[in-house]
Parts: structure tokens; C-alpha cells; sequence
């Protein structure tokens, strides 16, 4: 029996890796074509694209995460033409998406929880300062189809889906958070929290991997000081990176992974490209005027 070469294997899965996604692009890419051609042969109206706007991590594994994720949304929407641009940190960066469309129309939807900086003032005047004919639509959350991924996300870590009173009773979830300084980033968290709370039937306590209080540990001692002594960690996070892993590393019961590519994340990146498609224009020129 001949031993296997881990370095093969793992370079032979990271070309396979690489192929699929090539080949999901091209599907794609020539399903987007073929919408366009009506049964009379004459060409269709190409509906505004979809720019998924991430915010970029150092860790490889979100880039991954992310172009996972938008490959779903286009096997969701084979008609829509689906593009990537990153704030920070990773190519293409939205600058660059933005130009390679032209000016053309587009709808961009951050790859972001709540409200802040980024979504505020960040991505508007990105688009503003490019040919494009853009649109920014709101944060994910809240939104139950965030509360959706959270749970099953948590079930997958090992939640139980039925609790007896007394275990209920000292039972309690972090939601893990990146943080921000924005006072509405926090609001639409601890919504987020209360949902989630609502989904569960025990405490959910928001707490923050950086910037924002409480913090994670900080939290965890809050709720030891209830009696919350089985807590988990929700990862409220959209792809992995050093904030959710360790906010993980503080749980002491069990963690979630981040939310991922979880198809209600799919679904919520359509729906908000949809409520935008189906509201009056307001331009990222106009937003970032304002």
C-alpha cells in the first residue's frame, strides 16, 4: 500500500477547489447570456447587477467563504449578474468592480450585519466616485432569515432542540459580534439578540470581539453571575477570521461556526437586492451627498 503525500492531497484538493469554482463561474456566466435572449430571439433588458460588498480579512478562508456564498446566490438567480468587490484587505476591491462595470446600472449589497461606518459613509462614496449607476441597500440585520442561519448553526454545533426546565434555567447564548462605534450598529445587534432570544426561549446577551462593550468574556461573567453557568457562543460573523475564532475559544460550553454560507444568507444577500430593485432610485451619488 503506498503511503498518500498530504502536500498532494492538499494541493490536489485546492485545484479541484479552484476548477469548481471556475466552473460554477462559467455556468453562470453562460446562463446570464442565455436569460437575456427571449423565444423571439430579441435581446432582454439585463437587470441591474448585484455588487455583494465584503469587508476583506487577512485570513484566506473568507475569501473562500465568500465567493461560496455568491456562487449560491447565482445558482439561486441564474439570470442575474452576480460581482464581488471588497472594502479592504482583498481583490478585487470595489473600486475596481465598480470601474470594470462602467456605467452600467448596479444594486450594492453589503456583506454586513448592522449599520456603520462602512455602510454610512464607506461604500456610498466608493460608488459615487465611479461611472456607475449605483444603488446601497441596507445591512443584512436584523432580519429573521439572519436568526434562521444562527440557529441552525448552533444546532449544528450541538444544541439540543429540546431542554428540560432546569437545564433551561442555566442556560444562556453570547451573540459574538465584530463591534463598532456606531451607536445603531449596537441597536440592530442587540435586535438581533432579542430574535434570537425569542427562537431559543433562553437569554441572549450581544457582546462585542472588539471596539464595543461588553465583551465577550465580560459577558460570560455577567451571565456565570446569574446562575447561566451553559453558555454558548452564536458566531455572528459572516465568514471565519480572528474575531470568531476567538470569540469561539471563550466559550465555555459549545460554539457556533459563523454564518457563512448558509443558504438563508443567499436568500437575505437576493432579498435585499430585490427590496432595492422595488423602491424608488436614490443613487449612491445622492447617498453619499446627503
Amino acid at each position: 500500500m503506498t503511503a498518500s503525500n498530504p502536500l498532494h492531497d492538499e494541493s490536489t484538493t485546492a485545484h479541484l477547489d479552484s476548477t469548481a469554482h471556475l466552473m460554477n463561474r462559467i455556468s453562470s456566466q453562460l446562463a446570464s447570456q442565455l436569460s437575456l435572449v427571449s423565444l423571439d430571439g430579441r435581446r432582454r433588458a439585463e437587470p441591474p447587477a448585484l455588487v455583494v460588498v465584503a469587508h476583506g480579512s487577512r485570513d484566506p478562508r473568507a475569501l473562500s467563504t465568500v465567493r461560496t456564498l455568491l456562487d449560491k446566490v447565482r445558482a439561486l438567480r441564474p439570470g442575474l449578474p452576480v460581482h464581488l468587490g471588497h472594502i479592504e484587505l482583498n481583490e478585487p476591491l470595489l473600486p475596481d468592480t465598480l470601474a470594470a462595470l462602467g456605467d452600467r446600472e448596479a444594486i450594492l449589497v453589503p456583506l454586513l450585519l448592522s449599520r456603520g461606518y462602512h455602510i454610512k459613509r464607506d461604500i456610498p462614496e466608493m460608488a459615487a466616485e465611479a461611472r456607475v449607476h449605483a444603488r446601497v441597500a441596507p445591512a443584512l440585520g436584523p432580519h429573521p432569515l439572519l436568526v434562521e442561519a444562527l440557529y441552525a448553526r448552533l444546532v449544528e454545533a450541538g444544541w439540543p432542540t429540546r431542554m428540560d426546565e432546569p437545564t433551561r434555567r442555566r442556560t444562556a447564548v453570547v451573540l459574538a459580534a465584530a463591534g463598532s462605534r456606531d451607536p445603531e450598529s449596537k441597536l440592530d445587534t442587540s435586535h438581533t439578540a432579542h430574535l434570537l432570544a425569542n427562537r431559543l426561549g433562553v437569554p441572549v446577551v450581544p457582546a462585542y470581539a472588539s471596539t464595543a462593550t461588553p465583551t465577550v468574556e465580560e459577558a460570560l461573567t455577567s451571565l456565570a453571575s446569574r446562575g447561566r453557568t451553559r453558555v454558548a457562543i452564536a458566531s455572528y460573523f459572516t465568514a471565519p477570521g480572528r474575531f470568531a475564532r476567538e470569540s469561539a475559544q471563550a466559550a465555555p460550553w459549545l460554539a457556533s461556526a459563523p454564518l457563512g454560507t448558509h443558504p438563508a444568507m443567499a436568500r437575505l444577500l437576493l432579498h435585499r437586492y430585490d427590496q432595492m430593485l422595488n423602491t424608488p432610485v436614490t443613487t449612491a451619488q445622492e447617498l453619499a451627498s446627503a
